[in-house]
C-alpha cells in the first residue's frame, strides 16, 4: 500500500521528524506524535491509519491500538468540528465541572460521546489536564484550554466558537 494514499507527504514528513528525535532502537517512542499527526489530517483514527502508523514506526499494530484506545485525545470515530473535553476529575468536579458539563449538555442537546446533529460539537469526558488551579477546565480540539468555565463562558463558546477560541487568555 502506498503511504501517501493514507497520509499526505507533509504528514509523513512530520512523523519522520518525530521518529528522528529518538534513537533508532526507540522509534516506537514517536507513536503518540504519529497518531496525533494522522488524526489531525483525517479527523479521527481508523484501523487502517493505525496499521500504517504501526508499520511505519515498526511496532506491532496491537501496541498502537493500545495507545490510541488508552488516551482520550485520540478519536476512533468521527467527531464534530469542535471537540469539547471537560475534565471531571476531583479538583475540577469540586469546582463546578459537573455543573458546567450539565449546562453544556442541555445547551447543545447532547450527552457524553455524542455529536450535535449539525456536526459542530462533540462532548467528551476528559481526564486531568494539569490545570487544577484553573478549574473547571475544558480542552477544545485537544489544543485550546478553557479555564474557569462558567455558564456565561460556555454560552459564548457555543454561540461563537471560532471567535471565542481566537481570544487570548
Amino acid at each position: 500500500m502506498n503511504a501517501t494514499t493514507l497520509l499526505g507527504s507533509d504528514a509523513i514528513a512530520k512523523i519522520d521528524r518525530a521518529i528522528a528525535k529518538y534513537p533508532a532502537d526507540h522509534r516506537e517512542s514517536a507513536v503518540m506524535a504519529a497518531l496525533t499527526i494522522a488524526q489531525s489530517e483525517h479527523g479521527h483514527l481508523t484501523t487502517e491509519l493505525m496499521d500504517f502508523v504501526a508499520q511505519h514506526i515498526g511496532m506491532p499494530p496491537v501496541a498502537v491500538y493500545e495507545v490510541a484506545t488508552f488516551y482520550t485525545m485520540y478519536d476512533l470515530q468521527p467527531v464534530g468540528q469542535f471537540k469539547l473535553s471537560i475534565c471531571t476529575n476531583l479538583p475540577c468536579a469540586l469546582r463546578g465541572a459537573n455543573d458546567a458539563a450539565e449546562h453544556l449538555k442541555k445547551k447543545l442537546g447532547i450527552e457524553w460521546n455524542e455529536t450535535t446533529p449539525d456536526g459542530r460539537f462533540t462532548l467528551k469526558e476528559g481526564e486531568c489536564f494539569g490545570a487544577c488551579g484553573d478549574a473547571p477546565v475544558m480542552l477544545v480540539n485537544n489544543k485550546k484550554m478553557v479555564s474557569f468555565m462558567s455558564s456565561e463562558r460556555l454560552d459564548k463558546l457555543a454561540a461563537q466558537p471560532d471567535q471565542f477560541l481566537s481570544e487570548q487568555p
